[in-house]
């Protein structure tokens, strides 16, 4: 049973917002793969008709987060580990650019959120019990980037074609020294673009990006039933 969703911007489309909230759900492993999904389920559970339901399903399915079978069955999809590497290779190009370009720009003033965020981030480091909360202010911190950059809209293309990436992170989030690794990351990225370091910035970002994906074998192995076959 699909238990009901929370209050969403109801300015939204319908079936807008039931993606966001799916897809949050995915991402946050609440909806781990492998799970099954009943439009009839999700209608009654949105309090929505079928109809915006379908259309949902049918966004998640070109990022590759569901799977439709026959006799409509949708299942959550196992994470695509090449796509995880197609993902991050787009992600980190576009987040380079964005703090070398903060960095040529050195208005500190530009960086008051990311900043903030960092804080809070930091206030919640040891207490694992929020780490759901955690991991969506890590999400906040780089749109305060793209936003500072004036590219907010191209932050939204980011997070939603880096969706097998998220999970992945979820997954890693907490292991031991990772919360702190991201915290360590995210004050070497605001240093190095509030020096105006343009090098420094991009080097920070992309030792930062690098880290999920260079423990996923270890990933892999801890939760070999979450995962698509790794290609020959």
């Amino acid at each position: 049973m699909i238990a009901k969703p929370p209050a969403t911007s109801a300015y939204l489309p319908t079936s807008a917002r039931v993606f966001d909230e799916l897809r949050a759900r995915i991402v946050s492993l609440d909806l781990p793969p492998g799970s099954r999904l009943s439009r009839p389920d999700l209608a009654t559970a949105f309090g929505v008709s079928q109809s915006p339901v379908r259309e949902a399903l049918q966004r998640l399915e070109t990022l590759g987060l569901v799977a439709t079978y026959r006799q409509s069955r949708t299942e959550v999809t196992l994470i695509d580990q090449v796509a995880v590497r197609h993902e991050q290779f787009f992600r980190t190009g576009l987040e380079c650019e964005v703090v070398n370009r903060l960095a040529a720009l050195h208005d500190k003033s530009a960086l008051l959120e990311a900043r903030g965020i960092l804080k809070m981030q930091q206030a919640l480091a040891d207490d694992s019990a929020q780490i759901e909360l955690f991991r969506r202010l890590d999400e906040d911190f780089h749109r305060a980037l793209f936003l500072a950059a004036g590219q907010d809209a191209l932050h939204g293309l980011v997070i939603e074609r880096t969706s097998q990436m998220a999970r992945l992170r979820t997954l890693d989030l907490p292991s031991a020294g990772k919360m702190q690794s991201v915290l360590d990351g995210h004050a070497a990225v605001l240093t190095a673009i509030e020096a105006g370091d343009r090098h420094a910035a991009t080097d920070a970002m992309r030792r930062h990006l690098s880290g999920t994906i260079e423990r996923m074998p270890t990933i892999v192995a801890q939760q070999p039933d979450y995962f698509s076959a790794a290609p020959a």
